[in-house]
């Protein structure tokens, strides 16, 4: 099992989890831009990570997509 350290990681991690959401991707883009199917995606990809320890609770409070 992979242990994601940064917020990069994290969010590169979502991307490739989640090819569904490929053709919305954009570079510059944060958290609040994004649809609210995208963020809610990613808040429940992040809780999934930290309860099965992949990423500690400090980097799950901090990272945004």
């Amino acid at each position: 099992m992979y242990t994601y350290k940064t917020q990069k990681e994290v969010r590169e991690a979502f991307w490739i989890e989640h090819p569904q959401f490929q053709n919305d991707y954009r570079k510059t883009w944060r958290q609040n831009k994004y649809p609210c199917n995208i963020r809610i995606t990613f808040v429940d990809f992040v809780d999934y990570l930290q309860r099965s320890e992949q990423i500690s609770k400090k980097l799950a409070y901090r990272v945004t997509l």
